[in-house]
């Protein structure tokens, strides 16, 4: 395997090395996998419930696949439902909603879908928007617009970390932050 330059981060208590990755040229990100990480999961769950403890929501609201364990866990820390957007629609999701948003790591467009019977678990509620990383917050924008599709109400994004400068990720409530890394 090739040796790869790391950044350290402290999350939550939890001391991690993330690998870095070229996603342009000349411009890498740290990569945050927490799938399979029970101990950083568990100590985010519990950081991000202590920080959402004073705002008013009914779900949880996260897009698949990384973010799936962290929405999981704070379901279960905080003993609310999450609900997952999926990213291919398969027939058993009846007339699902849809967004299209752009990833940074794949970098091409990708679609979010809210299965049919996820579509009453946002209606008139109160949501948390969940992700593991907020980069470019287009996944953020897509699964605002599929809660505003619902008829729903976004009251906070969080994340374990953002990443990048953008000035709008000071609402998101973090657990940290990611620079960007240019060469």
């Amino acid at each position: 395997m090739e040796e790869r330059d790391v950044y350290s981060l402290d999350i939550a208590g939890v001391r991690r090395d993330l690998r870095l990755f070229e996603v342009k040229p000349g411009m890498r990100i740290a990569i945050l996998n927490i799938l399979g990480d029970v101990e950083l999961v568990d100590a985010c769950a519990a950081a991000l419930a202590q920080k959402l403890a004073d705002i008013p929501f009914d779900v949880i609201l996260t897009a698949e696949t990384k973010s799936i364990p962290i929405a999981h866990e704070l379901a279960k820390v905080t003993q609310k439902p999450y609900v997952v957007l999926r990213k291919e629609c398969k027939p058993y999701m009846g007339e699902a909603l849809k967004a299209e948003t752009l990833s940074i790591t794949t970098g091409k467009p990708q679609h979010l879908f809210l299965d049919e019977k996820d579509i009453e678990l946002l209606k008139g509620k109160q949501i948390v928007l969940l992700d593991d990383v907020i980069s470019t917050g287009s996944t953020l924008q897509g699964m605002h617009l599929i809660v505003k599709k619902a008829g729903g109400k976004v009251n906070a994004e969080a994340a374990i970390l953002t990443e990048g400068d953008r000035a709008e990720w000071r609402q998101v409530i973090a657990l940290g932050h990611l620079p960007i890394f240019y060469s």
